[in-house]
């Protein structure tokens, strides 16, 4: 029994030593491209194992009725996570959850021929694994058409001090 609690103790001792690498930081851009114009950008630097969740919102004002004045308000709203779940000198992969509101492009119209104002779509996207070479853009695509939407992406190592 006397042999058990010294290798314990040892075996304690020699934890109490161990060293634990920090967190490694990721800077991270991301863009949304909507019919290939850029319509928005997140960026930030987020911990391997840690996530981080932005929300923009975009008013939006259709012309309706058969006067077509200003109404129809629509918030296009806009929620991402991005979660670096890996992150060395040669890749680094983001796990990427994605809400978004679009709106339709085309123009609804009522039996008489006056605008309707259109109908928002829900589109609830999520990555797993996007893998990055540091520095380097790659795209995912999310929707193929009515409207196109995109998200662009690039990541590097970030310094220990810069993680939020």
């Amino acid at each position: 029994m006397h042999a058990a609690l010294v290798a314990g103790a040892c075996f304690a001792a020699a934890g109490a030593h161990a060293q634990i690498a920090p967190p490694q930081p990721v800077n991270w851009e991301l863009q949304v491209v909507q019919d290939g114009k850029q319509i928005d950008t997140f960026s930030g630097t987020t911990n391997v194992g840690q996530a981080r969740t932005d929300t923009h919102h975009n008013k939006v004002q259709n012309r309706v009725g058969c006067a077509d004045q200003p109404a129809g308000d629509i918030d296009l709203q806009r929620t991402l996570t991005i979660s670096p779940t890996h992150a060395s000198a040669d890749d680094i992969t983001l796990a990427i959850d994605a809400q978004e509101t679009l709106q339709e492009e085309s123009t609804r119209v009522s039996p008489s021929g006056c605008k309707l104002p259109p109908v928002p779509r829900q589109v609830n996207a999520s990555h797993p694994g996007l893998v990055l070479k540091p520095g380097e853009w790659g795209q995912w695509q999310i929707v193929d058409g009515n409207p196109s939407l995109a998200y662009r992406v690039r990541a590097s190592l970030g310094s220990a001090t810069a993680a939020q």
